[in-house]
């Protein structure tokens, strides 16, 4: 079928949110400060997670292009509940408290080589055990405040976990190099450091391929770059290569750009930038581009139906995207097998 854009407008009050959430395993990040807000976060194409939004306030306000307001802030203290299906160590299961587990007669229990969490389950974050499973000798001169969990990213393979300085350590499945932790092993239940020169903001772990937002708006991506067969130019690097590491997106810096959030999908990336604007990446079938065609993109590009709509927040899936503006409406695109689109 010709790809198409819908529209969707609501009836009875203007949407505030949109979220993609579809898969295995989620994440929860509660505050124990009343006066910190918290926002639904869909980190990849087929998790999704809650997280502090104090931690990810950026700045689509601007009159001219800048980078994201910094979101390094004074972290609170948090709970964090985790449940759902753990494979190549997804879930710290080292870290869950049966203690703090909500009410459910089910449990814990294991399927072959995956452990599946039935319900959710709140991790120790003592220092002490934050510490010791992330490996964390924090050694980055940051010495005055001790670790904190600031942020946690639920991806369709793998975690990320974001600390109150701006480090990111990641674990799970790394066979398309999409953990960013170099050449190394296929998967990894050991928390890695994923260096960047930046603290992290967002990380948007896809099936495939990932991306690394940092505070000052660079985009990072790395992992599988696509392929003749199944579309080329999700990293957005202007070619198929696969990177094992997090790769600048230099295009973004040559046009004057700035990420304010980032969204994987199966083999295509959608950006948010400051100014509202919307681009798109990779595969380019199914119409999830959201330009009428079907042809791969190697760059980023906008989204030209809806350019100059003042776009607040985007969610991607599997193989479809969605943007909700300023004035309550929501455009969807991409594929729309099981009605993903709404329409």
């Amino acid at each position: 079928p010709t790809p198409t854009i819908k529209m969707i407008a609501t009836t009875v009050r203007s949407a505030t949110r949109v979220v993609s959430q579809y898969g295995r395993r989620s994440a929860l990040l509660s505050s124990t400060s009343i006066s910190d807000k918290s926002a639904v976060s869909s980190s990849c194409c087929s998790i999704s997670a809650i997280r502090c939004s104090s931690s990810a306030a950026l700045n689509n306000d601007a009159a001219s292009p800048s980078p994201p307001q910094s979101t390094q802030t004074t972290s609170t203290p948090h709970n964090v509940y985790m449940w759902g299906t753990s494979k190549q160590g997804t879930i710290p299961l080292s870290l869950l408290q049966e203690g703090g587990a909500s009410a459910s007669s089910g449990g814990m229990f294991s399927t072959g080589n995956e452990k599946i969490v039935d319900h959710p389950m709140s991790l120790n974050l003592d220092q002490g055990a934050l510490t010791s499973f992330l490996g964390d000798d924090n050694d980055n001169d940051n010495t005055n405040d001790a670790t904190k969990l600031q942020q946690i990213f639920c991806g369709a393979t793998g975690t990320a976990m974001v600390l109150n300085d701006g480090r990111c350590f990641v674990f799970g499945s790394n066979k398309n190099g999409e953990l960013g932790i170099g050449e190394g092993p296929k998967s990894t239940e050991t928390p890695v450091h994923v260096p960047l020169p930046d603290p992290v903001a967002k990380v948007s772990l896809g099936p495939n391929f990932s991306a690394f937002l940092t505070t000052t708006g660079d985009l990072y991506t790395c992992g599988y770059g696509g392929s003749a067969v199944n579309g080329m130019g999700c990293l957005g690097h202007g070619n198929m290569e696969s990177y094992q590491s997090p790769k600048l997106v230099h295009s973004l810096v040559e046009d004057g750009c700035y990420a304010s959030d980032v969204h994987c999908g199966e083999y295509s990336m959608t950006v948010l930038t400051t100014e509202g604007e919307v681009l798109t990446c990779g595969t380019g079938s199914f119409g999830r581009l959201g330009n009428l065609e079907t042809l791969d993109q190697l760059y980023l590009e906008p989204v030209e139906m809806i350019a100059g709509d003042d776009v607040v927040q985007i969610a991607s899936g599997f193989a479809f995207s969605l943007a909700l503006n300023k004035g309550g409406i929501v455009h969807a695109w991409g594929k729309n097998n099981e009605g993903q689109l709404g329409a």
